[in-house]
């Protein structure tokens, strides 16, 4: 498969029902990095057939402002299939997998995307993966899950259906252990951690969500998706680096040049011991801004 596909910045995915118009038509103003077509829970079964012929259609509508497109689609693997033949078109760039259950489901489904990408005359490896962990059972499956393909984003838990089924309150501290679960495994992959410390479903307080964001950004992680709009903001700007924090790294890495060259492998900056953990910090700092950076500009210049 290829490697080449470049992996985005999200730090904002919002959620869209691909079957409401007004939905749709008004997605690409929320200012998010992607936008989710939902074809899973904000789908009626009787709609399920609809919603998959307007996937092409409302990809060019709230792609206008620059955002990424990306489609969740359904567990049963009968609907699944369709969904994916349906989904895999130029301009959707990820699949969101509901309920995934072991690595070999994982496998078998971007065995799939790849037959319809060439079908389609894509790039194979053009789109992303971002696997769901939702059930009691597949949580113990989650570092092998993270690691099944090359075409994963991330793998993330699903909150709502999560606590469901294990049977737990959906509050922020009865998440903390599986929300660290899943970070670690991605970073044990390679991969993107996503989500958040506590659960999506609450956004009548923008304040206090971003409290929610700042928290998760402490634990490591570094995007999340949402369903509404007043989410897009805070989640933008907590998962952003802030002007002091890139003024700091800048200084750590031109203190290290300058310990370098006088032959030290480490240095005093601002009354503090710099280490090596702590410049390649800063280098992934850096990085970051600069490819949220960069995001900015293409979603301003496609306005």
């Amino acid at each position: 498969m290829k490697t080449n596909n470049e992996k985005p910045v999200w730090r904002s995915l919002l959620y869209v029902p691909v079957n409401v118009d007004r939905y749709v038509d008004k997605a690409h103003e929320r200012g998010a990095d992607g936008v989710i077509l939902d074809l899973e829970d904000s789908v009626t079964p009787a709609e399920k057939d609809t919603a998959r012929t307007l996937i092409g259609e409302a990809v060019e509508k709230v792609s206008r402002n620059g955002a990424d497109v990306l489609v969740r689609i359904n567990r049963p693997i009968e609907i699944a299939v369709r969904d994916i033949e349906a989904s895999v078109m130029p301009g959707v760039c990820a699949l969101k997998l509901p309920k995934v259950t072991s690595a070999e489901h994982v496998q078998l489904i971007a065995e799939l995307v790849t037959e319809c990408e060439i079908k389609q005359g894509m790039d194979v490896g053009s789109t992303w993966l971002l696997p769901m962990v939702e059930t009691a059972d597949a949580f113990f499956q989650i570092d092998k899950i993270a690691k099944a393909h090359p075409r994963n984003y991330t793998v993330l838990l699903g909150g709502e259906d999560f606590a469901l089924d294990v049977g737990f309150n959906p509050d922020p501290e009865c998440y903390l252990y599986p929300k660290q679960q899943s970070l670690i495994a991605a970073r044990a992959a390679g991969i993107t951690p996503m989500g958040l410390i506590g659960t999506v479903a609450d956004y009548s307080d923008p304040d206090a969500y971003l409290e929610v964001v700042r928290h998760s950004v402490k634990f490591g992680f570094e995007g999340a998706s949402c369903i509404h709009p007043a989410n897009v903001k805070p989640l933008n700007e907590g998962f952003s680096p802030i002007a002091s924090e890139i003024d700091y790294a800048r200084k750590v890495i031109e203190a290290d040049a300058a310990a370098a060259a006088a032959g030290r492998g480490s240095f005093e900056l601002d009354g503090k011991m710099i280490d090596i953990p702590i410049v390649i910090r800063a280098q992934r700092l850096l990085a970051r801004a600069e490819k949220i950076a960069a995001r900015e500009a293409h979603m301003a210049a496609a306005r």
